[in-house]
């Protein structure tokens, strides 16, 4: 076999879905985690420098936001390596069916992990469809936010409105609690918050980690319909090769009853 012949063997044996899947999964991971992780220290750096002077009164929600951070460390860890191990798996099952009529065998084993596989993506899904959501949570509070400093640089709004009259209330979305100093930004001191650059970072950053969980969302619906497939696969491939061990002990023993009806018709002759 040359070496050309040898390439397209080996591109034979690659499962694609699997693989474009897992980089889908890895951008989605990465983004989220980046973004998220960085957009949370902004966060806390605008509200301790314009709502919340008060160290007490965010104490809590640093802890939460600190706990948050490392939490996305472990979302990371784990997802490069249970990308990994779908890849794995996806080779594992390609290769099961790409040599359906030769000596590899599938195991019950093997049936039994890509079950647990399917049902473990299928809980991820669930669970990263609310990740998703609550991501776009911050984006929507830093959208008003963005849409009222917005307004209020129109000019026809200035002409009707007295700008100091328009205020940004973060209490009321329970961030901090009501008692918090001064808790809210109104007229040129909110648009001063929207020119800084911790809000433009945040916000934006925010945008793009909603899109990688929507990505990690689709990776995974991704991987869930691989995963289904490849485990009816398996599942065929055992019994396609049950029926030929049947088929291969009938003929043996078509063989040897022909072989000893011959002796007999030999002994005879």
């Amino acid at each position: 076999m040359g070496c050309f012949e040898c390439c397209i063997k080996c591109l034979g044996g690659v499962p694609y879905a699997s693989l474009v899947a897992t980089i889908l999964c890895f951008s989605g991971v990465a983004l989220f985690c980046g973004c998220g992780h960085v957009a949370l220290t902004g966060t806390v750096t605008i509200l301790e420098t314009h709502f919340s002077k008060v160290t007490s009164d965010h104490a809590m929600l640093t802890d939460v936001i600190q706990l948050m951070q490392y939490v996305i460390y472990g979302i990371a860890s784990f997802f490069f390596l249970y990308g990994i191990i779908l890849l794995a798996e996806g080779f594992y099952t390609t290769s099961a069916v790409k040599e359906l009529h030769s000596e590899f065998k599938t195991t019950i084993c093997g049936r039994c992990i890509s079950g647990m596989f399917v049902f473990l993506t299928y809980i991820l899904g669930v669970a990263w469809l609310g990740v998703f959501g609550f991501s776009a949570v911050p984006v929507f509070l830093f959208y008003n936010m963005w849409s009222t400093c917005a307004a209020m640089r129109s000019p026809m709004f200035n002409l009707t409105t007295n700008i100091e009259s328009i205020c940004v209330d973060v209490r009321q979305y329970g961030i901090i609690p009501w008692n918090a100093t001064p808790g809210k930004a109104c007229g040129s001191t909110l648009g001063d918050i929207c020119n800084t650059s911790e809000f433009y970072l945040s916000y934006h950053l925010y945008i793009v980690a909603c899109a990688g969980a929507g990505a990690t969302v689709i990776a995974l619906i991704h991987f869930l319909m691989i995963l289904s497939a490849n485990w009816a696969y398996l599942k065929d491939a055992s019994q396609m090769h049950a029926y030929q061990d049947i088929k291969m002990k009938e003929e043996r023993e078509l063989q040897d009853i022909t072989s000893r009806s011959k002796e007999c018709l030999n002994s005879y002759t």
